[in-house]
């Protein structure tokens, strides 16, 4: 595909870097030389400095042969503008903007991104991603990352084998042995710097960071079976007011979450603002870093401390200061992937990664085939996909003992009839199921060609 990508910082840079190694013809366009240069060095894209929205640098870009416009520059206007140019002057079939401004948002105002009006197939808003993804983290104490399909009935898990977790050592075989009702399969294994698709005989070990799909109704019953019974965070502790802050504070209330939240904001005017749009939320005014301030927060009696402001290196310290000070655990919000490397080691319990929500995104409008949905994860070096099964997939019909099927994926669900199957040797996929599927990079090819729409089906 030929892709314009408008926008070169960190979002923009990680979209092109993960689009150019599959190969697609890559476009990137920002106003800053710097950046330009360093996206033509390192990347084997396109790089042209100049406005994104203007229809001379559109067309410089290529936009009158390109299939998809990706708008991710720190403007919200000159993303929605870019669109609506490469809609009405160059025709490109699919323009994906990312919007951050909540106003743009608002449910009243759902007809502005229509066709007729501004013409953006894909809105993406990291903050409303990232703020649901601290949701689902704060619901599932203990989880590295929650990721939810086919109608939030089935869940994907990543967890660390602690050392009290009682499946260690043991075959994955053994498991269905041992717990024939729970319906959970083990789809990848992280063991050090090595990912790797789980099979029959593959045995777990302290320190693994295993990737599982559950059915809800399930999710804590397997979180106990992997060591982990962390208890609910009553009192929790957010760093930083911006978006994503203000989010996960408004939404904890507005579902009658029970914990006690104190929100640390640096910037006094922000601080005021949020006040007034919290209830129940104490917000103080003052630097994460400052440890009177997250005495004044009652850091020593908190569960649980977010760290999201826009700053890496405040999120990282304010982390590890909490946990000095008696929190009893954190959540890192971190842009930098260099930082994620060593994020266990100085203790941080979980961190979160924005780019990957939008890169997410844009690869769900990527993938051919019947995909549902996509998530990016570990930095690219995997995906987890939803996809529908039609009638003429190479995966209906036969027992999945008797297909073929590439060694860098494994099936972790199948959705019919809202309920979900584990699957086994004898299992048939049927078409209209979801499945929902664990695929090293490598292998996502081979997944669109096992959902693709054959001919015969039309």
């Amino acid at each position: 595909m030929r892709v314009i990508i408008c926008g070169a910082g960190q979002v923009g840079y990680g979209i092109a870097e993960r689009l150019s190694n599959e190969q697609h013809d890559v476009t990137v366009i920002d106003i800053e030389p710097k950046l330009i240069e360093k996206i033509r060095d390192t990347l084997d894209v396109r790089g042209i400095v100049g406005h994104g929205a203007r229809p001379d640098v559109l067309r410089a870009a290529g936009a009158d042969e390109a299939d998809m416009l990706i708008a991710v520059t720190l403007s919200d206007e000159v993303n929605m503008v870019a669109c609506q140019v490469a809609h009405a002057l160059f025709n490109v079939p699919t323009k994906i903007a990312r919007v951050r401004d909540q106003s743009y948002l608002d449910p009243q105002y759902q007809g502005l991104f229509q066709r007729d009006a501004l013409p953006i197939d894909v809105v993406i808003s990291p903050e409303i991603e990232v703020g649901e993804m601290v949701l689902r983290r704060i619901a599932l104490p203990g989880a590295l990352d929650v990721l939810y399909f086919s109608y939030d009935d089935i869940v994907a898990l990543a967890l660390e084998c602690m050392e009290d977790c009682p499946v260690i050592n043991t075959p994955l075989r053994q498991l269905t042995d041992l717990f024939p009702d729970l319906l959970t399969t083990v789809t990848a294994v992280k063991r050090g710097k090595k990912l790797f698709i789980a099979h029959a005989d593959t045995e777990l070990k302290v320190g693994d960071i295993t990737y599982l799909v559950a059915s809800r109704s399930q999710v804590r019953r397997a979180l106990g079976l992997f060591g982990h019974d962390e208890q609910a965070a009553n009192r929790i502790i957010i760093a930083g007011g911006g978006h994503i802050g203000l989010y996960v504070a408004r939404a904890m209330e507005k579902r009658q979450h029970k914990a006690r939240l104190r929100i640390i904001e640096a910037d006094k005017e922000r601080a005021l603002a949020i006040t007034d749009q919290l209830d129940r939320t104490v917000v103080l005014n003052g630097s994460a870093l400052d440890p009177a301030i997250l005495q004044e927060a009652n850091v020593d009696q908190a569960d649980l401390i977010v760290t999201l402001t826009n700053q890496d290196q405040v999120n990282v310290l304010s982390a590890i200061m909490a946990k000095m000070f008696g929190c009893k655990s954190n959540m890192v919000l971190i842009n930098n992937t260099a930082f994620q490397e060593f994020t266990r080691s100085v203790g941080i319990d979980s961190h979160l990664n924005p780019r990957s929500v939008t890169i997410s995104k844009v690869l769900q409008q990527m993938r051919r085939g019947r995909i549902r949905s996509v998530y990016s994860v570990l930095n690219g070096e995997a995906e987890i996909i939803e996809a529908e099964a039609m009638q003429t997939s190479p995966l209906v019909g036969k027992p999945l003992s008797e297909l073929a099927l590439p060694e860098g994926l494994r099936i972790g669900a199948i959705y019919r009839d809202n309920t979900m199957i584990r699957p086994k040797g004898d299992t048939r996929v049927l078409a209209g199921d979801m499945v929902v599927i664990f695929a090293m990079a490598d292998a996502v090819r081979d997944v669109e060609q096992l959902f693709r729409v054959s001919l015969e089906y039309f």
